[in-house]
C-alpha cells in the first residue's frame, strides 16, 4: 500500500493510492468502525490496526469515494516531523571516495540530522538560498519511516520496527558544511529536505537494501546505485541509533546517498535556479523538485 498526505480546500488528510496511482482514497470517514486521524504520524502510531483498517476501507470503496490525484495538493507524507531527521553519512563506498578518499570509509555508522523545517513535498520549490550559499547540492536517498517505539533494538529484529519507506533529497549547502566544520547548518536550510511522494508500507518491499536509487538533474542521470551497496545495512543503522536512544513512530532515517553528487564532479556541478532534480526508487516512485529563487 502507498500512503500520502494531501490537502483539498485547505483541509489535510491521509490517503491511500489505488493501483493506477492516479486516484487517492481519503481516509477520513467513519466507516465500518474506522475513524482515521488526520496526520500520518497519528496513523502510524495506530500500528498494524491502521493498515488493516485502510485495506478494508480500500476494498469496500466505490468509485465515487476516490479523488483524482491531480485534483488535490500533495504534501510531504510527514509534513512536519516531530524530531530532526536522522541522516546517515558516507554509507556508499564510491560516494565516500568522491568526497575524499578510501581512508574516509567509516568503521562505524556516521549520523547527523536535518531540522524539521527543511521538509517539503514533491513538486514544491527548493529555495536557492543564493544569499547564503553558492554550493547547493543534491543527494538522492532511501528513507525509512519508523513504525513503533523501540530502544536497544537488535539487528535481527530491526526491520520489525519499520512502518515503510519513502524518498528523500538531502539537499546540502557544501560551502556552509565546510565553513562550519559540521553538517547541521549546511543540511538544514529551509526547503532542503524534499520528501515523498508517498510512504510505501514495508509489506510491499521484500529487501529494502536492494532498492535502486537514480537521480537525474535536468534529465541527466547523475546518481545510480545499481552497482553500489550500502556499507551499513538498514538493520544495522536502526540498531545503532536505538542503543541508548528511543526511536518513535514517525521518525525518519535517511540511509545515505550513492556517488554522483554535484561536488563529486571536476569541476563541481552545483545546483542553480531552474534545475529540476528527479529521484526515482523502484517500488516507491519519483520525487521531483525544481530549484527556485523566490
Amino acid at each position: 500500500m502507498k500512503f500520502i498526505t494531501a490537502q483539498k480546500h485547505g483541509q489535510s488528510f491521509v490517503g491511500v493510492l489505488d493501483v493506477s496511482e492516479a486516484l487517492v482514497l481519503p481516509l477520513t470517514k467513519k466507516e465500518n468502525g474506522c475513524d482515521f486521524p488526520q496526520s500520518m504520524i497519528e496513523c502510524i502510531e495506530l500500528g498494524d490496526e491502521f493498515v488493516k483498517q485502510a485495506e478494508r476501507v480500500l476494498q469496500q470503496a466505490s468509485q465515487s469515494d476516490f479523488l483524482e490525484l491531480d485534483a488535490v495538493e500533495l504534501l510531504a507524507p510527514i509534513p512536519r516531523p516531530r524530531k530532526n531527521i536522522f541522516c546517515v553519512g558516507k554509507n556508499y563506498r564510491e560516494h565516500v571516495i568522491e568526497m575524499g578518499s578510501k581512508d574516509d570509509i567509516p568503521e562505524h555508522v556516521m549520523v547527523f540530522t536535518k531540522a524539521p523545517t527543511t521538509v517539503i513535498a514533491s513538486g514544491a520549490p527548493i529555495l536557492s538560498h543564493q544569499e547564503v550559499t553558492e554550493q547547493l547540492d543534491y543527494e538522492g536517498e532511501l528513507a525509512v519511516i519508523i513504525g513503533k517505539e523501540g530502544k536497544a533494538i537488535t539487528k535481527e529484529e530491526a526491520l520489525d520496527y519499520i512502518f515503510g519507506y519513502t524518498i528523500l533529497n538531502d539537499v546540502t549547502a557544501r560551502d556552509l558544511q565546510s565553513r562550519h566544520k559540521q553538517f547541521f547548518i549546511g543540511k538544514s536550510l529551509d526547503t532542503t529536505c524534499p520528501l515523498g511522494p508517498c510512504i510505501v508500507h514495508k509489506s510491499v518491499i521484500t529487501d529494502p537494501n536492494a532498492l535502486q536509487i537514480e537521480t537525474k538533474v535536468n534529465g541527466e542521470v547523475r546518481q545510480s546505485s545499481e552497482k553500489e551497496k550500502m556499507i551499513f545495512s538498514i538493520s544495522e543503522i536502526i540498531s545503532v541509533l536505538s542503543q541508548g536512544m528511543t526511536l518513535e513512530p514517525g521518525d525518519i532515517i535517511a540511509t545515505g546517498t550513492p556517488s554522483g553528487v554535484g561536488k563529486g564532479f571536476n569541476p563541481p556541478r552545483f545546483l542553480k535556479v531552474g534545475d529540476e532534480i528527479e529521484i526515482t526508487i523502484d517500488q516507491i516512485g519519483v520525487l521531483k523538485n525544481t530549484v527556485a529563487n523566490l
